[in-house]
C-alpha cells in the first residue's frame, strides 16, 4: 500500500491522529539507528529489507515530544541514556511502538530538564546580541546555548582566544509542552534529529538511487565526483575517467565491453554541473551491489571525519576494518594513515572556526552594523555548524520598499562540499535582485532549511513585517514544500517552473515521441502555467492528453496548485523561476569559499557596494515609475488601441475585444487577472483609462514606483575596520593540534650531546686537537 494508506489505517486502528508523527523502522539485525519512512519507496524498502522477518517494528514518534535534554560534564556534553563518545556502543531511543501484532507501547513521560553552570537560576539567553548585550549567545542545535561572557569593560574576545573559566552550557527553563515550533519571538533551535538515511551508520543501501539520470544537477565538479564515487560503492563496481575536467568529465564501466557510460559539464546557465548523457545498463553483469568497490580520497576523508566524530581515538587499523565492513571497500594501512591525517586537520580547521573566528566576526558585524542579525549554532559535538546573517539595512529594505515575494534557493559554492550556503532573496522595484539574508548550513535539507526560516522569520518579526502574506518561490525540494509551510503558515508557496520543466522535458525524452510534438507538449505546459484563468488552464492540459495520457496525469500530479497562475492563490508578480538567484553565483570568489568568515564577508562587501551604487544611479530617474517597468507600461499602452469600452457604473466597465471582460477600478480588478497576477493594470484597464481620462500611474502598484527603490536602498552596510588585522588561516591557540600517537617504547637516542668523548682526534698535519688536515690552518 502507499505512505498515505498505511497512515490512515494506523490512525483507524489505535485512533490516533498521526499528522505530526513521523514513522521510522528499524533495519534487520542493527538496532542502532532509526530509519525514516517518509514516501512510498521508503515503505517499500521497508517491506524489502524485513521479507523474511516474522514481525516488522513501527516506531510512531512524535515530533512535540521529540526534545533534546543536554547536560554538561567537564569539557563535553551527551544525551542522557547515551554511551560516551569513545564507547562504540549506542543504546536504541525508546519510543511508540506499533509493530503487526497491533501492540502500542506506552508513551514515556521525560520531564524537561535545566542544567546549571556557573550559576544558579541562569535565564534562556537571548539569541540576537546588540551592542549593549553583556554576555555574545550563540545558539547549539539542539536547544542549548553557548555563552561566551565579554570580558570587563566590553572588549570583545581576541580570535583563536577562548576563556574556557567564562564558558556556560546552559538549557531552556522549563515550560510546558507546545507544538514543534513555538509563535514567540524567540528564534527556532531545531527539535532532536534521528538519523536520516543519509546520516545512517552503513548508508550504503541508500547509495544505489544518488544518480538519478540525465538532468540531474550538482553544486559543482567535486560533488559530482563525490556522489559519483557514492554510487559505485553503492551499486558495486568500479569506473574509471574518459575525461575529468573542471568544466566536463566522462567516466565508464571498468569492465570490458560494457556498455555503462556517463557524461556530465558544467552549465552555461547556472553555473551547475548537469548530467549531459547516461547509458544504465551495464553489460559486464555488475551493478548488483556485489561487485568491486573503490573509494577515491575525498570520499575516505569524509567518511573518516564522520567517524572521527564518534570516537576522536580510533586507529588506522580500526579504521581499516570498520570501512571495509559497511562499505565493503578493501584499502591499505597507508591509505587510511593518510586520510586520517587530512580528516584531523579538516575538523581542526572546523572547531577552531567554529569557536573563535565566528563569534568573534558575529560580535564585530553587529558592533558596526547595529540592528543586524549574526546568529551562530554549533552543535554540541561540533559536527555541524549554522550561522545566519541578517543586515540591518537589508531588512529594513525589504520591509519597505520590496514586494511580499521571497527567493528562495542555495547558492552553489565551486571549492568545498562542507557546507551549503542558503539565500533568502527579493526583488526591487525594478526587477533588481535585492539580499534579505544568508545562512551556513550543514547540508540542504529540512532541518536546516526550517531553521533558516525560523531565524528568518524572528528578523521579520523585530520590523513589523506582516509575513502571513507573503509569497515564496523554491525549487519545492530538499524539504523545502514542508519547511515553508511549517514556518510559515499563512504564507503561499510557488515552484519554480524551471525546475518542474526539466523534470517534465526528461520524462517526454522517455516516449515515444518526436521532437516536434515534444516541442508542443513542451509550450503547452508552459501556457498551463501562465493561464490566468481554470478555462485556459484546463484547455492546455487537454492539448497534452490528446497526446499522451501519462504525461498529461504527471502534471497534474506535479501539484499544479504551486506553479500555475490559474490556480495559484499567491502573487508572483509575473516570476516563475528562481534565475534572480544565479546573480549569487560571482559575488563570492572561490578562493574565500573555504573560510565562513572569509565568504559572508565577501557577501557584505558586495551588497555594500551594490546598495551604494544602486542608491546614487536612482537620482537621475524621473517619472513615477522605474525603467523597466515603464517599458511594461508602455508595452500595455500600446495594445489597447482597438478595445470598445462600455460604462456600466463609475467604476465597473464592459470591456469587448477577442472577448468580454469585466474592469472595476475600485478594486484594482480585472476579469483576465493580469492586474491582479502582476501588480500593473491589464491591456483592458487601460482601454478604460483612455475611455475616461484617467492617468495610468495612479493604478499602478506602490512596489513599482521610484520611492519604494529610494526605500529600499536608504540602508547602509557600514565595513568593518579591522577585518584586515586577523588572519583567519593562521594557528589558533584555542584547541592544541591533535598529538600523534606515542610509541610504548621510548625512542633511543643515538647521539648523547652530554657524553664526554673518550677518544681525541688529532690532526694528521700539525698533531693538534679540534680540527683535522682538510681545515688545518697551522704555518709549518
Amino acid at each position: 500500500m502507499s505512505l498515505e494508506s498505511f497512515k490512515d489505517e494506523v490512525s483507524k486502528v489505535f485512533h490516533v491522529d498521526v499528522t505530526d508523527m513521523s514513522f521510522k523502522y528499524f533495519l534487520p539485525n542493527n538496532n542502532r539507528t532509526l530509519i525514516t519512512i517518509s514516501c512510498d519507496r521508503d515503505l517499500q524498502r521497508m517491506v524489502d529489507f524485513t521479507t523474511s522477518a516474522a514481525q516488522v517494528d513501527v516506531f510512531l514518534i512524535s515530533r512535540v515530544e521529540n526534545r533534546s535534554i543536554v547536560i554538561h560534564s567537564g569539557a563535553s556534553a551527551i544525551k542522557p541514556g547515551s554511551n560516551t563518545p569513545g564507547d562504540k556502543r549506542k543504546r536504541p531511543p525508546s519510543k511508540n511502538k506499533v509493530s503487526k501484532n497491533n501492540k502500542k507501547a506506552p508513551t514515556p513521560n521525560v520531564p524537561g530538564s535545566a542544567v546549571q553552570a556557573i550559576a544558579n537560576n541562569v535565564k534562556q539567553p537571548r539569541p540576537v546580541v546588540t551592542e549593549n548585550d553583556d554576555n555574545r549567545v550563540f545558539q547549539l542545535e539542539f536547544g542549548s546555548d553557548i555563552a561566551f561572557a565579554t570580558p570587563p569593560g566590553g572588549a570583545s574576545t581576541a580570535p583563536g582566544i577562548l576563556d574556557q573559566q567564562n564558558l556556560a552550557i546552559v538549557d531552556a527553563t522549563p515550560r510546558e509542552p507546545i507544538g514543534l515550533f513555538d509563535d514567540s519571538g524567540d528564534p527556532y533551535v531545531g527539535s532532536e534529529i534521528i538519523a536520516d538515511p543519509q546520516q545512517l551508520e552503513n548508508p550504503i543501501v541508500f547509495w544505489d538511487d544518488i544518480i538519478k539520470g540525465v538532468g540531474q544537477e550538482f553544486d559543482n565538479v567535486k560533488d559530482f565526483r563525490a556522489q559519483l564515487c557514492k554510487y559505485a560503492i553503492g551499486k558495486g563496481f568500479a569506473y574509471r575517467f574518459i575525461k575529468n575536467e573542471t568544466t566536463r568529465v566522462t567516466v565508464k564501466c571498468v569492465a570490458e565491453g560494457c556498455t555503462w557510460r556517463l557524461h556530465a559539464s558544467e552549465s552555461s546557465r547556472n553555473k551547475k554541473f548537469v548530467i549531459k548523457k547516461m547509458t544504465e545498463e551495464h553489460t559486464c553483469g555488475g551493478g548488483n551491489g556485489e561487485g568491486q568497490r573503490r573509494a577515491t580520497r575525498q570520499w575516505l576523508t569524509t567518511i573518516i571525519k564522520e567517524k572521527l566524530h564518534d570516537n576522536p581515538m580510533l586507529k588506522p587499523k580500526e579504521l581499516v576494518k570498520e570501512i571495509y565492513e559497511q562499505y565493503g571497500v578493501t584499502l591499505t594501512y597507508s591509505q587510511v594513515w593518510r586520510g586520517k591525517e587530512v580528516a584531523q586537520k579538516e575538523l581542526y580547521h572546523a572547531i577552531r572556526e567554529t569557536y573563535s573566528h565566528l563569534p568573534w566576526y558575529s560580535d564585530r558585524l553587529i558592533e558596526s552594523n547595529p540592528g543586524s542579525i549574526a546568529l551562530l549554532s554549533p552543535m554540541v559535538d561540533t559536527k555541524f555548524r549554522r550561522f545566519f546573517v541578517a543586515f540591518h539595512a537589508s531588512l529594513h529594505g525589504f520591509a519597505s520598499g520590496c514586494r511580499p515575494l521571497l527567493f528562495l534557493d542555495k547558492v552553489p559554492l565551486k571549492a568545498t562540499n562542507d557546507y551549503k550556503l542558503l539565500v533568502a532573496a527579493a526583488v526591487d522595484a525594478d526587477d533588481g535582485v535585492f539580499p534579505v539574508a544568508f545562512s551556513v548550513v550543514e547540508d540542504e535539507n529540512y532541518d536546516s532549511w526550517i531553521w533558516f526560516l525560523m531565524q528568518l522569520k524572528y528578523a521579520l518579526s523585530n520590523h513589523n513585517y506582516p509575513y502571513n502574506a507573503m509569497t515564496f518561490l523554491s525549487s519545492g525540494q530538499k524539504g523545502l514544500d514542508d519547511a515553508v509551510s511549517q514556518a510559515f503558515e499563512d504564507s503561499h508557496h510557488a515552484f519554480c517552473l524551471h525546475h518542474i520543466m526539466e523534470e517534465f522535458k526528461g520524462e517526454l525524452k522517455k516516449g515515444p515521441w518526436s521532437q516536434q510534438i515534444r516541442e508542443g507538449m513542451i509550450e503547452d505546459f508552459t501556457r498551463a502555467a501562465q493561464a490566468c484563468s481554470i478555462e485556459d488552464f484546463n484547455a492546455s492540459i487537454d492539448s497534452i492528453r490528446n497526446i499522451s495520457t501519462e504525461a498529461a496525469d504527471w502534471i497534474i500530479a506535479s501539484k499544479p496548485a504551486h506553479w500555475s497562475d490559474a490556480i495559484f492563490r499567491g502573487c508572483r508578480y509575473d516570476h516563475f523561476s528562481l534565475n534572480i538567484v544565479d546573480a549569487f553565483n560571482n559575488w563570492i570568489p572561490t578562493k574565500k569559499e573555504g573560510s565562513i568568515v572569509l565568504m559572508i564577508d565577501s557577501l557584505r562587501t558586495k551588497i555594500m557596494e551594490i546598495i551604494e551604487s544602486r542608491r546614487e544611479a536612482c537620482k537621475a530617474w524621473s517619472g513615477p515609475l522605474t525603467p523597466s517597468m515603464e517599458y511594461k507600461a508602455k508595452e500595455e499602452m500600446m495594445k489597447a488601441g482597438k478595445m470598445t469600452v462600455l460604462c456600466s457604473s463609475e467604476t465597473v466597465f464592459e470591456v469587448r475585444g477577442n472577448a468580454i471582460f469585466v474592469v472595476n477600478l475600485g478594486n484594482w480588478e480585472c476579469t483576465c487577472r493580469r492586474w491582479q497576477l502582476s501588480g500593473l493594470p491589464c491591456v483592458h484597464a487601460v482601454a478604460v483609462f483612455n475611455r475616461i481620462g484617467r492617468s495610468y500611474y495612479d493604478y499602478c502598484s506602490k512596489f513599482f514606483r521610484i520611492e519604494s527603490y529610494q526605500l529600499t536602498y536608504s540602508g547602509t552596510i557600514f565595513p568593518i575596520p579591522d577585518m584586515d588585522t586577523v588572519d583567519f588561516s593562521a594557528g589558533a591557540n584555542l584547541i592544541p593540534p591533535p598529538k600523534p600517537r606515542s610509541s610504548d617504547k621510548p625512542r633511543r637516542k643515538r647521539f648523547n650531546p652530554n657524553k664526554v668523548p673518550t677518544v681525541i682526534r688529532l690532526c694528521s698535519r700539525c698533531k693538534q686537537a679540534g680540527h683535522n688536515k682538510a681545515t688545518c690552518e697551522a704555518i709549518l
